[in-house]
């Protein structure tokens, strides 16, 4: 049996967001698969989104969707939305982000 050997390489943070871990918030989200949120307001807009664990191919896309969006039009559509049988998602963890900034 032949073996296989895999260089691994340690993860990022913020693997596609630039910038220092400083310059953007953190928040830990709650009931999803995703572990962490990164992301940063600036202007009242959505500037900077990480998505750490979960659907990597969804939260990717949506994260470039969101980029530049007013923080109060992402919390209108995405707020409510839930995944499976659980209450919230992925989504709707990220407007309970943003609320804290919608009053800034």
């Amino acid at each position: 049996m032949e073996t296989l050997q895999l260089d691994l390489a340690p993860l990022s943070p913020l693997n596609p967001t630039e910038g220092q871990a400083g310059d953007v918030d953190a928040y830990k989200p709650e009931l999803v698969c995703a572990k962490m949120i990164h992301y940063k307001v600036e202007d009242h807009k959505l500037t900077k989104l990480h998505f750490t664990g979960g659907c990597e191919g969804n939260l990717t896309a949506i994260s470039k969707l969101l980029e530049g969006m007013d923080i109060d039009d992402v919390v209108d559509k995405l707020s409510g939305i839930t995944c499976g049988k659980k209450d919230t998602s992925c989504a709707d963890q990220l407007c309970n982000a943003l609320k804290g900034h919608m009053d800034d």
